[in-house]
C-alpha cells in the first residue's frame, strides 16, 4: 500500500511537471501524499516536477509537523532543522520541501490524500495581479463548479514556508464555516495554485480545470470582464444529483 500511493505520486508529479502543461519549471511546485494517520510523502527540497522518481520524495511525521505549526514562531535556521527533525528516517540524504508544513496543513485534512502546489502562468498572471481578488470573485461555467467546488481559497502573500502553513491552515478553517466542506482550490496571492484532492487524478483534473478557467477570464478581459454565474446558478451546480454523478465519474479517470 505505502509503495502503491509513492507511485501514484510520482506518476501525478511527472504529469503536473509536463513542459507542454506549462505548471511548473526548473524546480518550482511540490507534491505530497498521505501514507496513513502517522506519516507523508513530501517532493525533496531542490528535485523537479517532471523528473522526479521515487528517491525524489521524503517520508515526514505528522506529529513533527503539526508541532511546528502549533509552537512558537521559528528563525529559518530553525525551521530548516526543524524539517530535516521532522523526517522519518534522519539518515535519508534528501530533505523535505520548504512547503512541508503547508502539505501537512491540507493532508490533516479528512478527505485530502494527496495534494498538488503548482505555479501555472495562466494563474499567475491572476494572482500577481492587482485585480487578485476580483478575478476569483465568481465561477464562470458549470465544469469549474463541478471539478473546483463552488469557490476557492484566496491567501494573500504570506512568507513561504511556516507562515504560509499557517495562513492556509486559517484559511481553509474559514472557508468550512462558510461552506460546510473542504475547498478544493487554494489561490496564493504573488505565488500560485494548491489542488487538493482525494486522489492523485483528481489533483490533475483540478489543476487543469482551474488553468482553462483562468486562460478564459483572462480572455474575457478583452471583451469588457468576465460575466460571473450568480451565487443561485452556482449553488444550483454545485447541488445537482447528475453533477455530483459526474464528480465521481470524472473523479475516477
Amino acid at each position: 500500500m505505502k509503495q502503491s500511493i509513492l507511485s501514484e505520486l510520482v506518476k501525478m508529479s511527472r504529469s503536473l511537471g509536463e513542459p507542454g502543461n506549462d505548471y511548473v519549471i526548473l524546480g518550482e511546485g511540490n507534491t505530497s501524499a498521505q501514507i496513513d494517520d502517522n506519516s507523508f510523502w513530501v517532493k525533496a527540497s531542490g528535485t523537479q516536477l517532471r523528473t522526479v522518481d521515487e528517491s525524489s520524495f521524503v517520508e515526514v511525521s505528522f506529529a513533527s509537523t503539526q508541532a511546528m505549526l502549533d509552537g512558537p514562531d521559528l528563525d529559518d535556521a530553525e525551521i530548516k532543522q526543524a524539517l530535516v527533525d521532522a523526517k522519518v528516517d534522519p539518515s535519508y540524504p534528501a530533505h523535505p520541501s520548504v512547503e512541508t508544513a503547508v502539505h501537512a496543513a491540507c493532508l490533516s485534512l479528512q478527505g485530502v490524500s494527496f495534494v498538488g502546489h503548482t505555479h501555472p502562468s495562466a494563474i499567475n498572471m491572476l494572482t500577481c495581479s492587482v485585480g487578485f481578488e476580483a478575478a476569483f470573485g465568481g465561477r464562470l461555467f458549470p465544469d469549474e463548479i463541478v471539478v473546483c467546488g463552488p469557490a476557492p481559497v484566496l491567501i494573500p502573500y504570506v512568507d513561504p514556508g511556516l507562515p504560509l502553513a499557517r495562513a492556509i491552515r486559517e484559511g481553509i478553517d474559514t472557508y468550512i464555516d462558510e461552506y460546510g466542506e473542504l475547498p478544493k482550490v487554494l489561490h496564493l496571492q504573488n505565488h500560485g495554485l494548491f489542488a487538493l484532492a482525494p486522489s492523485a487524478q483528481q489533483v490533475e483534473n483540478i489543476t487543469a480545470m482551474m488553468v482553462k478557467a483562468a486562460r478564459i477570464l483572462l480572455g474575457s478581459y478583452a471583451l469588457g470582464g468576465p460575466n460571473f454565474m450568480t451565487q443561485e446558478a452556482v449553488e444550483r451546480i454545485h447541488t445537482r444529483p447528475d453533477e455530483h454523478y459526474r464528480q465521481r465519474i470524472i473523479g475516477s479517470k
